[in-house]
């Protein structure tokens, strides 16, 4: 439609233009037939009949002609160089597109259909530009995953067959004991390279929306007591205490209650690794039914996260302390988990720390967008 907008103002003033320079030479040609007898008299001192002969012979008549077609290509020529001129801007501006130059912008005069078109192009820079940018960052992006999955692989990989090989190799003597301590190893490296696969397998089916949520009704204040009752062995041997604290006594959204509970588990599994020292996990409920939201507070009061590391710790394998998650066996996949579930559902994770405790606050809606079912990252 826009299209036909375009060739039809075109036409238009095409047309118009035609038609005004035919009036003028119509104009100019009239005026000088209707005097050229008698000036043809003055300058020759020839009588007003032989001067009139003379000014409508065949050889004048020819004259007259192309004199008008000399005088409606001027006139048409000035009255289309505006639109020529623009012509040769846009056609430089589709040069250095075409020759990789998305940084150049061609200036919009008037109101136009080459304006119109001039708009277009730069739009259609503005895009190739954002796309190119895009490709780049998703090109980095899989780049780096690629070497963190081999390094994150290879680590426990190569811890487990080197505690195998003195199991098996009988190149040194092993107490009975001994062989349990490496067994033992052997198998939590192996578990670790477990939880990275399934880690991982999760996030690369997030991340392409390779997962359709199950939108139903969770009741988000039994979900979590739930969930801390089973983290009880986990928070014992951390020597933690928790305490769920809300503002309601029960509270039911709309949400994906598999993702939703992967969410905390993910967040209290990391309060309870990295909050050991402050000896408390708090899990705060706010239900906010004026702005149909709900927030959730995961907190701990152990290892303070540098406030430079804030921006980053919800990136792909991102750790703060590459040697403290290697002793926790973190995956660096978890936080990036969350957040990626957590937007699913049309909410946002953000984290603080400083002295007085480290928060990961979890924002819902209670009621579920029907347009972020079977959502998909662009």
């Amino acid at each position: 439609m826009k299209n036909n907008d375009i060739s039809k103002r075109f036409l238009t003033r095409f047309v118009l233009n035609i038609i005004i320079s035919a009036f003028a030479v119509c104009l100019i040609e009239g005026l000088l037939i209707f005097n050229m007898g008698r000036l043809i008299g003055v300058i020759m001192g020839l009588s007003e009949t032989e001067a009139g002969a003379v000014a409508y012979s065949p050889a004048a008549v020819f004259l007259y002609i192309i004199l008008a077609v000399i005088l409606f290509a001027l006139i048409f020529y000035l009255l289309e160089r505006p639109a020529i001129s623009y012509i040769r801007r846009l056609s430089e501006g589709i040069n250095a597109v075409a020759s990789g130059d998305l940084e150049s912008r061609i200036e919009v005069i008037g109101d136009d259909e080459f304006s119109e078109m001039a708009e277009n192009i730069n739009h259609m820079t503005d895009e190739l530009r954002e796309l190119l940018r895009s490709e780049r960052e998703a090109e980095q992006s899989k780049n780096d995953l690629i070497t963190n999955i081999a390094h994150d692989l290879k680590t426990p990989l190569t811890s487990i067959i080197g505690y195998l090989e003195l199991l098996s190799g009988g190149k040194v003597e092993l107490s009975p004991d001994m062989e349990k301590k490496y067994l033992k190893i052997a198998y939590n490296k192996s578990k670790r390279l477990e939880q990275l696969i399934a880690d991982l397998f999760s996030f690369t089916k997030l991340s392409y929306g390779r997962i359709t949520m199950k939108v139903g009704y969770v009741d988000i204040v039994k979900l979590l007591s739930q969930l801390l009752e089973e983290f009880y062995p986990n928070f014992s041997e951390a020597g933690l205490s928790y305490e769920l604290r809300s503002n309601v006594d029960s509270l039911e959204i709309a949400a994906d209650g598999s993702l939703i509970a992967r969410v905390f588990e993910n967040l209290i599994g990391n309060a309870i690794k990295y909050g050991a020292e402050g000896k408390k996990v708090i899990v705060r409920v706010s239900a906010e039914p004026q702005n149909d939201a709900v927030e959730v507070k995961v907190i701990n009061f152990g290892y303070v996260i540098p406030e430079k590391d804030l921006p980053q710790i919800f990136e792909k394998f991102y750790r703060v302390d590459q040697a403290r998650s290697t002793k926790t066996g973190g995956t660096g996949l978890g936080l990036a988990i969350a957040k990626e579930i957590v937007e699913m559902h049309g909410g946002s994770i953000t984290a603080s720390s400083d002295l007085s405790g480290t928060v990961f606050c979890v924002r819902l809606k209670i009621h579920f967008n029907k347009e972020l079912e079977n959502f998909k990252r662009a």
